[in-house]
């Protein structure tokens, strides 16, 4: 008779960035990119969806139009993570959130991305909500 482990969604440290909170499969991704309400900004352009899982989670799309070469991409996602997980507590709830460049060699630092991440998530947010009023009422 073991000790029951909790479910990893439970278990998150204060600042952690656990495999739940990502979204990893492409049919999220496309559901997001159909769907969702975007706000854009300087360095980043951020697609908002309804979650289906109860919590925000978050998705990174870095093509190679942005950055040529991977370590670039890959340092570029690093700060990004980074900015959502520091920023975790000011970000809308139950939300998906995927996160593009929004133009080709911009490159934020971890400051000024999670300036950026929290404001246009709210507004994305706002404009889902007001978008499934909208819906609603017609």
């Amino acid at each position: 008779m073991g000790i029951p482990i909790p479910s990893p969604a439970l278990k998150r440290k204060p600042l952690g960035f656990s495999r739940p909170m990502r979204m990893l499969k492409s049919p999220e991704f496309d559901r997001a990119f159909r769907g969702g309400s975007r706000a854009r900004a300087d360095h980043l352009l951020v697609i908002c969806v309804e979650a289906r899982f109860g919590h925000t989670r978050l998705g990174l799309s870095v093509g190679k139009r942005i950055w040529k070469l991977a370590k670039d991409r890959n340092r570029l996602k690093r700060c990004l993570r980074e900015a959502f997980r520091q920023c975790y507590a000011d970000l809308p709830t139950n939300v998906d959130l995927v996160i593009v460049p929004a133009k080709p060699g911009a490159a934020p630092s971890v400051e000024q991305a999670k300036r950026e991440l929290v404001y246009l998530a709210n507004k994305a947010n706002k404009r889902l909500v007001d978008k499934r009023a909208k819906e609603a009422s017609a």
